[in-house]
């Protein structure tokens, strides 16, 4: 058997494609460190600008594929050379989708949480792994013009931000705009002086990927996209908290076998209590979020408002912008705090219970953050 045909054997067995795309995630955890990086970023446009060359090339391809020899022969050297290369499409495609949405789902895990905001995280889950058996499909344009929509939707949603350091609904919707432009620009290239293909036909292309743009933004005015590129590095509660240089000081109570233990779960009641986060933020990213505190007597009610404490934050420090809130007299319950975006979407949650406590206050373990 030839060398190709021995690659191509491998390729088949299942257990292969299983490993390289655990490989592929694996990789991607441990190399993609901060979402404003660089050299990071630079790759992603790189994919996309190679994604859209290759959706191009399909499509312009697709209406040429009974050229006899002869015209191949006569045909240009970048043209011939295109034409020869066309089988390997779909796995170049499938190859760079995979790269972008391990990417993504990598960059948003870290600002999403089980709330609504994890509706958007999912979806590119649900993509990384489907684009696994995509690979008899992504012959199709409408599906890959749609999945390219997408891709450029989750990169402008956390790369703007990062360029620009603001961070609201006009930069978000400058990203989908930006999406659908580039989309639109690559179905243009690909009906453009083409008269295999026509204007019908170009229009049911782009009708569903400009659906999914409009979807997306549905999700963000719903809080179901995930508040990149902000996330929750650290938070917990606290009896106190304070500075000592460039640290700070958390004590909480801890038992001597918790050895996990690096917050309160439980609280007394009647006693100032501390919210303390670590908010990661982009280099010149200069925003506003909140510690909203909520509250529910019990179990079988839903919790309320009980306060919304704005802080400023600046961004740039790996281990996120350090802050806190207190409160003083709890009431015995639920309580809870989000910590939120001005357009409230939730970057992380702090959950404690508030008890009365008729034991002696017990002994406090510090750590500093």
């Amino acid at each position: 058997m030839s060398p190709m045909g021995t690659a191509k054997a491998l390729l088949a067995k299942p257990v292969v494609p299983v490993f390289c795309f655990l490989s592929g995630v694996a990789y991607d955890t441990f190399t993609l460190t901060r979402i404003d990086r660089l050299q990071d970023n630079l790759i992603l446009l790189v994919y996309l600008l190679l994604l859209g060359v290759l959706i191009v090339l399909t499509g312009r391809l697709n209406v040429d594929l009974s050229l006899d020899e002869e015209r191949v022969a006569t045909a240009m050297p970048l043209t011939r050379w295109a034409l020869h290369a066309k089988p390997y499409y779909p796995m170049a495609i499938q190859f760079l989708l995979g790269s972008l949405f391990s990417a993504y789902a990598i960059f948003y895990s870290r600002s999403a949480t089980f709330t609504g905001t994890a509706i958007f995280f999912g979806l590119l889950i649900v993509l990384l792994i489907v684009n696994e058996f995509l690979h008899n499909r992504l012959s199709s344009l409408r599906l890959l013009v749609s999945l390219y929509a997408v891709v450029c939707f989750a990169f402008f949603t956390f790369f703007l931000p990062v360029m620009t350091g603001h961070m609201n609904a006009v930069v978000f919707l400058a990203g989908a705009g930006l999406s659908a432009g580039v989309t639109f620009r690559v179905v243009q290239l690909i009906y453009r002086d083409n008269p295999g293909r026509s204007k019908r036909e170009a229009i049911g292309v782009t009708a569903p990927a400009f659906a999914l743009i409009g979807l997306l933004v549905g999700f963000y005015f719903l809080n179901w996209i995930p508040p990149v590129p902000l996330s929750l590095k650290y938070g917990g509660i606290y009896h106190e908290v304070k500075k000592t240089g460039d640290r700070f000081e958390l004590s909480f109570d801890k038992k001597w076998y918790q050895v996990w233990k690096r917050s309160n779960s439980t609280f007394p009641a009647d006693e100032p209590i501390y919210c303390f986060t670590a908010v990661f933020a982009p280099v010149d990213l200069d925003t506003t979020v909140y510690h909203h505190w909520y509250f529910r007597a019990n179990g079988s009610r839903p919790f309320a408002h009980a306060d919304k404490i704005p802080i400023k934050i600046s961004g740039g420090r790996e281990g996120g912008y350090r802050a806190y809130t207190f409160k003083q007299r709890l009431s015995p319950g639920d309580w809870r705090v989000d910590v939120e975006t001005e357009d409230g979407r939730i970057i992380g949650r702090v959950s404690v219970e508030v008890e009365k406590l008729d034991e002696a206050r017990p002994v406090l373990t510090t750590v500093t953050y």
